[in-house]
C-alpha cells in the first residue's frame, strides 16, 4: 500500500522533518509580514472579517464591500473555519492553516510520484521541488487564498482515484469546490483526464457531475442570488461579453477576440515563468496531465487583469499540482532531461533564489517601519468592536467587527456619523488611498465635537467618538454597508476585488 511504502521510506524522515520546516518558516514569513502592517484588506481583512462573523454567527457580509461570502467566490470552506475562530478568534489561524495546505501537500507531492512509478530518490526530489516552486512561497505570503487549500485537495484527488478509494476521492472533491467556485471548471476537466487518459470511469465521471453541478449552481443561482450581479471576475473578460453564457458562445463563434489575447508578450513571459522551475522535467509526451489544468490557464492569458499572470498572486495555484503530476510521468517515464536528485533540486534552487519573493522582507516590506511603533500604539487605542473607519493596512488588525470602512480615495465626503473610531496613516494612506483623502478625513474630524482625537504619532492619528456604548445593530441593515452601497462604491468602486485582486 502507499501509504506502508511511505511508512517504511528511507525518506519519510527526512522528508517529515522538512515539511515541519517549510510549515514553519512559512507560517512565520506570512505572521512576520502581517506583523509589520504589509498585510491589506484585499485579501486577508476581507476573509478574517468573514470568518470571524460565521464564528459569531453572524451574517458574513463584507463591511468595506457589501459582498456577502456566497455572492463574492462562494467560498463556503471558510464556514468550518469559523471553528477556529469560535475557539479563539485571531487572524493567525488563517496563515496556520494555509501554510500548513502547502507544506503538507509535499508528502502527497512524494506519494502520489510513488504511485505514478518514480524511484523513491527522484520522489523525494520532486517533494523539494514543490516546496520550492516560487509560487508556494509567494502566494503564502501574498494575505490569505481558500484556493491555496485546494493544493492537496487536487494531489489528493489524483492519488486516491488512481488507489481507487472513493470516500478520500468525494472528499478531496469536495474540499477543492468548497474554496472558490471557478475551481468547478478544473474539476470538470479533471474528470475528463481521468476518464480519457487514465481510464478511471466512475473516478472521471463523477468528477465531471460535481464539476458541472457546482459550476451551474454558484454561477448562475447562488453568486447572481447573494451579489445581485453575475460573478465579479466578468469584468475581466469584458470582450468576450458581460455574461457567462455570452463569454462561452463568443469563445467559439468570435475565435479572433481570443487570438488577438493569447499571442502578447505578456502571456509568453506567463508561461515562461510557470513553466521555468520545472523546464528540466516537461516532455512533450507527458502534457496530458495538463489538461485539468487548461480552464485556469486559458482564464490566465485571457484576463485584462495583469496579477493572473505572475507567480505572486493566487490564480496560478490550480496549475502547480498538475505541472507537478507533468513532470512525474515524464520522470517515470525516462523522458527528462535531468534525472538525478541533486541536479533537479539545484535547479529548483536556482529558480527560487530567481523568481522567490523573499528579499521583500528587507526593501518592500520594510516601507512603513517608520511609521511602525506608532501603527501598533494606535491599533491598540481601538478597544471594543464598534464601527470603525479606517486605511487598507490597518483593516486586517481590526476586522473582528462588524462594521470597518476602507477609507479609500472618493471616501472624502463619507458620512462619519455611523462610525466610532477613525484611524488614519496621513504618511503611508496605503492602497486605494491617497495623502490628500486622509488629511481632509482629519480635517473633517478634527471639525466635528463628537470626535476627539484620542492619539497622534509620527502622522497615525486616533480618533473616537466620546459617551458611545458598544451595541448591535438589532436586525437592521450593517450602517457601513447600507453607507457604503449610497456612495456607490461596493462591488464596483476604486478598490472593489472586480478591478483589483480576489
Amino acid at each position: 500500500m502507499i501509504s506502508h511504502k511511505f511508512s517504511s521510506s528511507a525518506h519519510r524522515t527526512p522528508l517529515l522533518k522538512l515539511v515541519v520546516v517549510a510549515f514553519v518558516v512559512l507560517f512565520l514569513a506570512s505572521s512576520v509580514r502581517h506583523a509589520l502592517f504589509q498585510s491589506t484588506a484585499y485579501d486577508l481583512g476581507w476573509f478574517d472579517q468573514l470568518v470571524y462573523l460565521i464564528s459569531r454567527g453572524k451574517s458574513p457580509i463584507v463591511s468595506f464591500s457589501g459582498y456577502h461570502l456566497l455572492g463574492d467566490h462562494a467560498a463556503v470552506v471558510l464556514y468550518p473555519l469559523g471553528l477556529f475562530y469560535w475557539i479563539y478568534p485571531d487572524v493567525h489561524w488563517l496563515f496556520l492553516v494555509q501554510a500548513l495546505a502547502l507544506a503538507s501537500s509535499a508528502i502527497l507531492t512524494y506519494i502520489l510520484a510513488q504511485q505514478r512509478g518514480c524511484p523513491e530518490p527522484q520522489a523525494y526530489a520532486l517533494a523539494v521541488v514543490y516546496l520550492l516552486y516560487p509560487l508556494v512561497f509567494n502566494v503564502n505570503l501574498f494575505d490569505f487564498h481558500p484556493e491555496v487549500l485546494a493544493i492537496p485537495g487536487f494531489l489528493g484527488a489524483v492519488w486516491a482515484a488512481k488507489s481507487e478509494r472513493t470516500l478520500p476521492y468525494c472528499f478531496a472533491l469536495l474540499l477543492i469546490l468548497s474554496c472558490k467556485a471557478v475551481l468547478s471548471l478544473p474539476v470538470i476537466f479533471l474528470g475528463i483526464w481521468l476518464l480519457l487518459w487514465e481510464k478511471k470511469r466512475i473516478a472521471g465521471s463523477v468528477a465531471i457531475a460535481l464539476g458541472t453541478l457546482w459550476f451551474i449552481l454558484t454561477t448562475q443561482i447562488i453568486i447572481p442570488h447573494w451579489s445581485g450581479q453575475e460573478p465579479a471576475a466578468i469584468s475581466r473578460y469584458a470582450y468576450l461579453g458581460n455574461s457567462i453564457p455570452e463569454i462561452l458562445l463568443n469563445l467559439f463563434v468570435q475565435p479572433q477576440l481570443i487570438l488577438q489575447h493569447l499571442l502578447t508578450l505578456d502571456n509568453f513571459f506567463y508561461l515562461f515563468l510557470l513553466f521555468l522551475p520545472l523546464a528540466w522535467g516537461i516532455s512533450p509526451r507527458h502534457l496530458a496531465p495538463l489538461i485539468p489544468a487548461l480552464p485556469v490557464l486559458l482564464l490566465n492569458v485571457l484576463s485584462q487583469l495583469e496579477l493572473q499572470k505572475d507567480l505572486i498572486h493566487q490564480y496560478s495555484v490550480p496549475i502547480l499540482p498538475f505541472l507537478l503530476i507533468s513532470v512525474m510521468d515524464a520522470l517515470a517515464g525516462e523522458k527528462t532531461l535531468w534525472r538525478k536528485p541533486r541536479w533537479i533540486i539545484l535547479w529548483a534552487i536556482l529558480t527560487f533564489i530567481a523568481l522567490g519573493k523573499f528579499g521583500f522582507f528587507w526593501t518592500k516590506y520594510l516601507t512603513h517601519i517608520d511609521t511602525w511603533q506608532a501603527s501598533r500604539t494606535a491599533v491598540s487605542y481601538i478597544q471594543s468592536s464598534e464601527a470603525l473607519l479606517t486605511t487598507t493596512h490597518y483593516i486586517p488588525h481590526l476586522s473582528h467587527r462588524s462594521e470597518v470602512a476602507l477609507a479609500r480615495i472618493g471616501s472624502e465626503t463619507l458620512d462619519l456619523d455611523p462610525f466610532t473610531y477613525v484611524l488614519l496613516n496621513l504618511r503611508h494612506p496605503g492602497i486605494d488611498s491617497a495623502p490628500e483623502t486622509v488629511a481632509h478625513l482629519k480635517a473633517r474630524l478634527q471639525e466635528i465635537p463628537e470626535f476627539h482625537l484620542q492619539y497622534e504619532q509620527d502622522d497615525v492619528v486616533v480618533f473616537a467618538k466620546v459617551g458611545n456604548r458598544e451595541s448591535g445593530t438589532g436586525g437592521r441593515e450593517n450602517p457601513v454597508v447600507s453607507n457604503i452601497r449610497e456612495q456607490g462604491t461596493g462591488g464596483s468602486g476604486v478598490g472593489s476585488r472586480e478591478s483589483g485582486v480576489d
